[in-house]
């Protein structure tokens, strides 16, 4: 599914891959996070396949004019989870928000592990 908004000039559509490298790229650049995971088996598989490996360990859901974003990372050892997953909600919401000019509606972040 892919956001649709109207406006006086027509309408814009971003698709669901285009948020999940927005998402990727923002979660990327927050301080802890080392790496995003493939989140299923499918996900992993074709990631061999794809030329870049944006949008990977990001599921994006989008209704109406919500968004709503799954991130699965990898921390960097000894930085507080919860410093770091909260950190990493804030500027991923106001990268897309911005970016999107939707409501991210919520954000669930999932720590696979941590790296050295």
């Amino acid at each position: 599914m892919a956001l649709r908004t109207r406006n006086a000039y027509g309408t814009i559509t971003v698709s669901d891959d285009a948020i999940a490298n927005l998402a990727s790229y923002f979660a990327t650049e927050c301080y802890g996070v080392v790496e995003m995971v493939p989140f299923s088996f499918s996900d992993s598989f074709t990631d061999l396949f794809k030329r870049n490996g944006k949008g990977r360990g990001v599921r994006i859901a989008t209704k109406g004019d919500r968004i709503y974003v799954d991130l699965f990372v990898k921390f960097k050892y000894g930085l507080p989870i919860s410093a770091v997953s909260s950190s990493l909600k804030n500027s991923v919401k106001y990268g897309l928000e911005r970016f999107t000019g939707m409501i991210v509606d919520s954000i669930d972040v999932h720590v696979v592990g941590v790296k050295l």
